[in-house]
């Protein structure tokens, strides 16, 4: 990951991984964090987030450290339009649109960390930089790597 990014996008699963203190995205994260880029989550990004197994308090800790930007209804007709043009519809789709919205709208250069590169590639296209993470859930302890692979998926 060369090169120098000005904001870093989180989807859900990134969001979760940080807040699962996976050591691979702690890493990344530290890497982004000194070379000085802000760190940005949708907030509709922590509705699908919280539920009954997250750490509430670590969760409190990481949005602390990040810029909460409202789905605005500017930016859910922006998504919606993402969405058409990308031939996708649907309850399915419709958080992506809006954390590719928000991408798209950052000071660049921009990179989203996601675990669903083919979605966020068609929505975003090549106008920002794509960091995937694969992983299984479940059965991860705080601190181990949580079965989760980092992969820049483009660059």
């Amino acid at each position: 990951m060369s090169g120098h990014v000005e904001t870093v996008v989180l989807d859900t699963e990134g969001l979760s991984a940080w807040i699962a203190q996976d050591r691979k995205i702690a890493a990344m994260f530290q890497v982004f964090h000194s070379a000085g880029a802000d760190f940005v989550v949708g907030a509709n990004t922590i509705v699908e987030v919280g539920h009954a197994r997250v750490n509430t308090a670590r969760m409190r800790w990481a949005l602390s450290r990040v810029r909460v930007e409202p789905v605005t209804e500017q930016a859910a007709r922006a998504a919606a339009e993402l969405l058409e043009a990308a031939g996708l519809h649907g309850h399915t789709y419709a958080i992506d649109a809006t954390v590719a919205e928000m991408a798209l709208r950052q000071p660049g250069p921009v990179v989203v960390l996601t675990s669903d590169i083919d979605d966020m590639a068609r929505l975003c296209g090549d106008r920002v930089r794509l960091v995937g993470i694969r992983g299984r859930r479940g059965g991860a302890s705080p601190g181990s790597s949580g079965g989760r692979e980092v992969v820049v998926s483009r660059v």
